[in-house]
């Protein structure tokens, strides 16, 4: 059994479009997610999702609100995930570049999110909060 992780994910929208990242690593090596990851000692909720935001996609976000929570458990791990609206804080600097763990990052529309090959309970979790 594995102790719960504390992380992250960052909901960052422009116009119709979501950014999204596919993971480099496991879980969900190749599967498209938002931006975050583990929060680390002394960050702050807030600064942990600016900072994996930046790390993976090389955007600056500032965040507005958290949307909710979710549990993921697997083989050798176990994350409780709280993800939160984030804005882009320079709208002149919006191009992706993929970091850290992120083997991609991008805008996709958000008509066409669900259509891409997502970590488990993504689409759902998107559609209950009324992002997509």
């Amino acid at each position: 059994m594995t102790a719960p992780v504390l992380a992250v994910g960052g909901i960052v929208r422009h116009g119709r479009a979501l950014l999204v990242v596919r993971r480099g690593r496991p879980p969900g090596a190749g599967l498209y997610s938002l931006p975050g990851g583990r929060v680390e000692e002394g960050e702050t909720l807030e600064e942990a999702v600016a900072r994996e935001v930046r790390e993976e996609t090389g955007i600056d976000v500032g965040t507005t609100e958290l949307v909710g929570f979710v549990e993921r458990r697997g083989e050798g791990y176990h994350f409780l995930i709280l993800d939160y609206l984030a804005d882009p804080l320079d709208r002149s600097r919006l191009e992706p570049r993929s970091g850290d763990d992120a083997a991609e990052a991008r805008w996709v529309l958000l008509d066409e999110v669900g259509s891409l090959p997502l970590v488990e309970g993504l689409a759902e979790f998107l559609r209950d909060h009324g992002i997509l």
